[in-house]
């Protein structure tokens, strides 16, 4: 496998194989540019994360680990998986998810 290939995808490609561990897969019906920004989106908040860990900080760790569970579900990765939805469903997850999360960025 090729480093540009990306990690080994499950048959029905509902999951993702990485270190011999299986996790959801992202919904490949997700336009790139929006699966671009809820990827900053995660890693913004995954940042917040460690940095409110380090600063022993529980309400800021509660809020951050909070943007890191919308931006999953967005992403179809957490909640009801992204096979199980309708293409209308699948849409308006990641768009209610994405409106939340560009509307509470910190400045």
């Amino acid at each position: 496998m090729n480093a540009h290939d990306g990690p080994q995808k499950t048959p029905d490609g509902h999951h993702v194989v990485i270190k011999g561990r299986k996790w959801r897969a992202t919904d490949p019906s997700l336009p790139e540019d929006v699966a671009a920004r809820l990827r900053r989106h995660l890693m913004a908040a995954r940042r917040a994360v460690r940095s409110a860990t380090t600063a022993d900080d529980a309400s800021a760790e509660r809020l951050a680990r909070a943007r890191v569970q919308l931006a999953k579900i967005a992403l179809g990765e957490r909640g009801t998986p992204w096979w199980e939805q309708s293409p209308d469903e699948r849409r308006r997850r990641w768009e209610d998810h994405l409106a939340k999360l560009d509307a509470d960025v910190p400045a």
